[in-house]
């Protein structure tokens, strides 16, 4: 890691008067003053604290404080993390594009703060200290983002090939959360077709609007959203994933019931839906497609190269840089290639690095043609890990981890991600893994793939904190990407402690992965800080990689869509990885990896500056 990154520790943001945020637990990196929160905060007065007394002790009143918090974020999120907690008079589906969401959002964040400054952080347990430095560090974020008036410029330019809303939605209602159990879930989903559907024009006149104010995004990103809207067009009304919930009615609905809601979706869907599409489709063709930037990094927007250097803050908790994020994947990419080199000689490959990844793309007994061959790949791997999960973990979900098809025009998406289940210990967190890319995704990855995503990756950060009911929320349901992916890169590298790569080939396929997450660092930077063109990053990607070629096409693209989210997985994985190595020094023969694990785990997403300070706390009661 470079001393750009290992200095810059942003995160556990520390008291400093009511009229200063000190953006630092170690240092004055940045400061935002009283003139800054008072245009934003418009001399709010503090806001009511939630049923909390005047008398209530600190952590009832931060605990208060972040419940109405919560409540109203999750009013406002199009597809909330937890659909269970949502009341019953939310709105089914809110527009994340329009003026009503931004006033609402700057109002949440106003009464957040001025309510969070009258809380005494001395005052409060540790873990709901936690909470308070996590709490206040998203405030901080938003107060940020609001104040200088990037959320605006982020609205002008929405379109996400990999993961925006036009194509998450279709997973979500399709089978990735949204409750259909009641005869009023299914009126709930009717109205979210048509909240979707006036989000899609809101989409329309963004661009627009961007367009006009000279914000515009690469022509790649707009091509490969047009083939995804195409896709859905291309589907009958049934077969559409809008349509999904149908064909799972519960039968305590009757038969009657049932038929009126089938007419209903059909309607909206060929009425609303597909119509709010088309008009997508028609402006971005006509019209958006011929202004588009040629260009496919940050750099080539409009403030792009502040857009960026935020969006790399946002993703990494950390104040860096994207020439030291680029130094620090060139170092890790040789480190890779070195373990490579060896696992060939150890296979009596014949070639050059070179060769041996092109045997790998190119060997058919290296990739499944059959959905349930790969599905019974994962539950026997599944059950390998398992075995081995005590020596590391004193604690496990309840919840059980599934692999399924990823629902939607997964022609046009890339492998897959994965999504936890609801806080009942009974519904599976889900692996979405993208069957239409059989042929792209070597068996020899197949393990770590499983590490990562489920056992003991995503699923065991997601779940064990979305099982702990004394957790305050906003640890339970918090996601900051450096941290989420942090640890699902470093579950991979517990393989040989679970009996995982026993066989050589599997793991060239654990470091195949490692090294795309070292050489994200290189090429993301290198697309959106350093003017790289779009095919100088597939050829770095596929000289370093055994990826086959469409799938390092789908990586590149992912990230041309989303700058910044593929540089968190190596420093968050560093950083943990840094933590342990501190902890097992310090602690000498007292060291015990589950009780490091536990301090890691048990008190959700962090951003890695309060990580580093809470696994340092805990040293130094230990000491």
């Amino acid at each position: 890691m470079s001393d750009d990154i290992r200095r810059s520790r942003p995160g556990a943001i520390q008291d400093s008067g009511r009229d200063a945020i000190r953006y630092s637990r170690r240092g004055a990196i940045q400061l935002i003053g009283a003139s800054a929160l008072a245009s934003l905060a418009g001399g709010i007065a503090p806001v009511a604290r939630a049923g909390a007394s005047p008398a209530a002790s600190a952590a009832e009143r931060l605990r208060a404080l972040i419940e109405a918090s919560e409540a109203a974020a999750q009013r406002l999120e199009p597809i909330p993390r937890n659909a269970s907690a949502r009341a019953p008079d939310d709105p089914a589906f809110v527009d994340p594009l329009s003026d009503a969401y931004f006033a609402a959002l700057r109002s949440n964040v106003r009464r957040d703060w001025s309510a969070l400054r009258e809380i005494d952080r001395t005052a409060l347990p540790a873990v709901d200290r936690l909470a308070y430095d996590v709490f206040r560090y998203r405030t901080v974020r938003q107060i940020e983002r609001l104040r200088s008036g990037r959320w605006k410029v982020q609205r002008s330019v929405p379109l996400n090939a990999s993961s925006g809303l036009h194509v998450q939605l279709a997973d979500y209602v399709s089978g990735g959360g949204a409750p259909f159990a009641t005869p009023a879930d299914y009126e709930q989903g009717l109205q979210r077709l048509f909240g979707f559907s006036a989000y899609l024009g809101s989409t329309v006149s963004r661009l627009r609007e961007g367009a006009g104010a000279g914000y515009l995004q690469p022509r790649l990103v707009v091509e490969h959203v047009l083939g995804q809207v195409d896709a859905f067009l291309g589907l009958p009304v049934e077969r559409t994933p809008f349509y999904a919930a149908l064909l799972r009615v519960p039968e305590s609905i009757g038969a009657a019931e049932r038929t009126r809601l089938e007419g209903a979706y059909r309607e909206a869907i060929s009425s609303s839906v597909l119509p709010a599409y088309a008009r997508l489709r028609d402006y971005l063709r006509g019209t958006y497609l011929k202004r588009a930037n040629e260009a496919p990094g940050r750099w080539a927007l409009k403030d792009g190269d502040e857009l960026y250097a935020a969006e790399l803050q946002q993703h990494t908790t950390m104040l860096t840089t994207a020439a030291a994020l680029h130094e620090t994947g060139l170092a890790e990419v040789e480190r890779y290639r070195s373990s490579m080199e060896a696992v060939r000689r150890d296979l009596a490959f014949g070639g050059d690095l070179a060769a041996f990844f092109e045997h790998v793309r190119s060997d058919p007994k290296f990739y499944f043609t059959r959905p349930e061959d790969l599905i019974a790949r994962f539950e026997e791997i599944e059950g390998r890990i398992w075995k081995g999960i005590p020596r590391l973990f004193a604690r496990s979900p309840r919840a059980p981890f599934e692999v399924r098809a990823l629902p939607g025009v997964g022609g046009q998406r890339g492998t897959g991600y994965y999504r936890p289940g609801p806080p009942d210990g009974v519904a599976p967190g889900v692996l979405f893994f993208n069957m239409e890319m059989l042929g792209t995704r070597p068996i020899p990855t197949l393990e770590t793939l499983t590490l990562h995503e489920g056992i003991p990756g995503h699923h065991f950060q997601n779940t064990l904190v979305l099982e702990d009911a004394t957790l305050p929320s906003i640890l339970r349901y918090g996601g900051l990407t450096a941290y989420v992916e942090g640890w699902g890169l470093y579950a991979e590298s517990l393989g040989r402690d679970l009996g995982m790569f026993e066989d050589p080939w599997q793991w060239f396929g654990h470091l195949d992965m490692g090294m795309l997450r070292a050489v994200r660092l290189v090429v993301d930077t290198g697309l959106h800080a350093m003017q790289w063109s779009r095919q100088r990053a597939i050829d770095y990607m596929l000289a370093n990689t055994s990826m086959a070629v469409r799938d390092v096409a789908v990586e590149i693209d992912r990230y041309i869509s989303w700058p910044g989210q593929a540089c968190a997985y190596k420093p968050g994985e560093l950083k943990i990885r840094e933590l342990r190595e501190r902890a097992a020094r310090r602690l000498g023969g007292r060291f015990d990896v589950r009780e490091f694990h536990a301090q890691v785990l048990h008190t959700g997403a962090l951003p890695l500056d309060v990580l580093e300070a809470k696994i340092d706390d805990w040293l130094a009661a230990a000491s």
